[in-house]
């Protein structure tokens, strides 16, 4: 029987390869084809498109780590990210389309008739798109180091080769189809051990089922976990510990950070028509859907699995896979009490084989050390394992395990190839193009377009290498960052013909100013000293996932006080805006 490395090699390979095919056929010979693939995406491909970019490593990875250590705190990221999705599918991705712009710093300088806004909305687009890629690229390494036998650095360097040739290649065109490809992949792979690990532990196939039913003991799995929490200290799974307006922002940012995440708005340009755009956002809902609704039952599954086969277990009785994981430094554990058995208990396990557990590294490359513990806690886990150990541990099949593998780079690359191409598209179309070389033939915005992808995935695999947190963590700082900065301006954009340029930069300014400062201080430890902030330093009790709730408030109120000082916009501008708010037959016939 072939083994979990062969697997991966055999699968990874031949999905990698499906990738590099791909972008050949669909290589782009125009910034139509690299901006918005041609334009002629069908609405079906352009669905499984989107739910790729927008699945990412923090959805395949992340989310189901977060929710199986956080329980119902962890609910949250489910509630955001889902809510988010159909919030932008109903309320912009319609209106966007029919205003016909490429990227969403073009139709912020165009709606608001002003370069600065166009530049203003260029550099948020940069600080949205580069956390987030930190997380993709955090995710890549974190399945190299343990599946390849590679370090977490060179696993980000290879993702990053693989990335560029197809962003590189074919854009928009090449990133579409290959995202098709990834998703059919990422999904298979998310879906196939949950219905295995559902049918163990349950004898029910349906995971969404599975995990609110009963065990073999006839004991619910959710009283199951309850129990083996509460005895061993923990916080019950079902219970929450998050103060409520934080959750509430939290919540609140995930969504609104969604609604103006570039990388996703930029998929409803790639149809032909307004109509094709919203039924692109009900088939992406659909399958987004699979994977959302699964994601809960896989970290209950693997909680419950964890603490089973660890606690209490001698180290040398220790299954293959335990020890497989302590090879990347994702796991590992300290005897504290000389006894020779795991002990997995609430706190921070430090002070042993792996000091830096205590340590992180800001974006900078800056060392930020956490408040050492004394907890009787032993074991380390970090969360972005969960998915991809959770196989192991339930003692599936090698080629599934390999399969999860697959599907976490699939997830990771996806959404990391769109991100690139909104800040490739950023500085080639809106920066230079729109301000700089007006009359720039399209062979050289290709090329500088290709340039800049480069540069991106240089600087991307920088952060992947230095990344502030677990993959969902540092992605919701991302979306904390969108909600502050384009939210406000995209919706007023579209609902309000009165908001001027004046108005829509001053609030943009404001908005990511005071969120980004707010992730600085708390987050990343550049203001202040880390060591000693603490929960209740935060601002009204908000965590840094959720300030950019906070920081959208502040932007919306910034932009309507500063428009009332200054002129209406322009006559023309006005009707665009009461254009693009009715859905005219006409407008749609001619794709407009």
């Amino acid at each position: 029987m072939m083994d979990i490395q062969t697997w991966t090699f055999i699968i990874v390979g031949l999905t990698f390869a499906l990738y590099i095919g791909i972008a050949i056929w669909s290589r782009a010979a125009s910034t139509k084809d690299f901006y918005v693939a041609g334009g002629g995406v069908s609405p079906l491909a352009n669905g499984l498109a989107t739910a790729a970019d927008w699945m990412s490593a923090a959805s395949f990875l992340g989310m189901a780590g977060i929710i199986a250590f956080s329980g119902y705190d962890g609910s949250v990221y489910l509630m955001g990210w889902t809510g988010g999705y159909v919030l932008l599918a109903l309320l912009l991705a319609p209106y966007l389309r029919k205003f016909g712009k490429f990227t969403v710093p073009d139709f912020i300088g165009d709606r608001y008739y002003s370069n600065v806004a166009r530049t203003v909305a260029v550099i948020a687009a940069l600080f949205v798109s580069f956390t987030y890629v930190a997380g993709q690229m955090r995710g890549v390494g974190v399945v190299f180091s343990r599946f390849l036998d590679v370090e977490v650095n060179t696993g980000v360097f290879i993702g990053m080769a693989v990335v560029l040739f197809y962003a590189f290649l074919g854009g928009m065109k090449g990133i579409t189809y290959t995202q098709v490809a990834q998703y059919c992949v990422l999904i298979f792979a998310f879906m196939v051990p949950a219905i295995f690990i559902s049918l163990m532990a349950t004898g029910n196939p349906v995971p969404q089922i599975g995990f609110g039913s009963t065990g073999s003991d006839g004991v619910y799995l959710l009283d199951k976990l309850d129990g083996l929490m509460t005895e061993l200290g923990f916080t019950a799974y079902t219970d929450g510990s998050k103060a409520k307006i934080d959750v509430f922002f939290i919540t609140a940012a995930l969504m609104l950070g969604t609604a103006g995440l570039p990388h996703v708005i930029i998929r409803f340009f790639t149809v032909p028509k307004v109509k094709d755009a919203r039924k692109s956002a009900g088939y992406a809902l659909l399958f987004i859907a699979i994977l959302y609704t699964t994601a809960p039952a896989i970290a209950v599954f693997a909680r419950t699995n964890l603490m089973e086969t660890v606690q209490d277990t001698p180290y040398q009785e220790i299954p293959a896979w335990f020890t497989k994981w302590e090879d990347t430094g994702l796991i590992a554990w300290t005897d504290k009490n000389d006894d020779g058995k795991i002990q997995y208990l609430p706190g921070t396990a430090i002070n042993g084989k792996k000091p830096e557990f205590i340590e992180t590294r800001g974006l900078l490359g800056q060392r930020v050390i956490r408040n050492a513990s004394t907890s009787p806690n032993e074991l380390y886990i970090d969360r972005d394992i969960t998915v991809l150990a959770n196989p192991e541990i339930a003692g599936l099949p090698n080629w599934v395990i390999a399969l999860v593998a697959a599907g976490g780079l699939a997830a990771a690359l996806s959404t990391a190839a769109g991100l690139l191409l909104v800040i490739s598209t950023s500085i080639s179309h809106d920066l230079i193009k729109k301000q700089f070389a007006k009359n720039m033939s399209d062979r050289k915005e290709l090329l500088i377009a290709r340039i800049s992808a480069f540069f991106a995935v240089i600087v991307a695999g920088y952060f992947g290498i230095n990344p502030p947190g677990f993959v969902a963590s540092v992605v919701a700082l991302a979306f904390g960052l969108a909600a502050s900065s384009f939210f406000p301006a995209i919706v007023m954009g579209i609902f309000s013909k009165r908001m001027n340029r004046e108005g829509a930069i001053s609030g943009m300014v404001a908005g990511l100013a005071i969120t980004t400062y707010y992730i600085a201080r708390f987050k990343l430890g550049w203001i202040g000293n880390p060591e000693t902030s603490t929960a209740d330093d935060w601002w009204f009790g908000i965590s840094p996932e959720g300030f950019g709730t906070l920081g959208m408030l502040v932007n919306f109120v910034v932009a309507i006080a500063v428009s009332h000082f200054f002129p209406a916009p322009p006559q023309d501008v006005q009707e665009i805006v009461e254009n693009i708010r009715i859905p005219s037959g006409v407008g749609e016939a001619q794709g407009h």
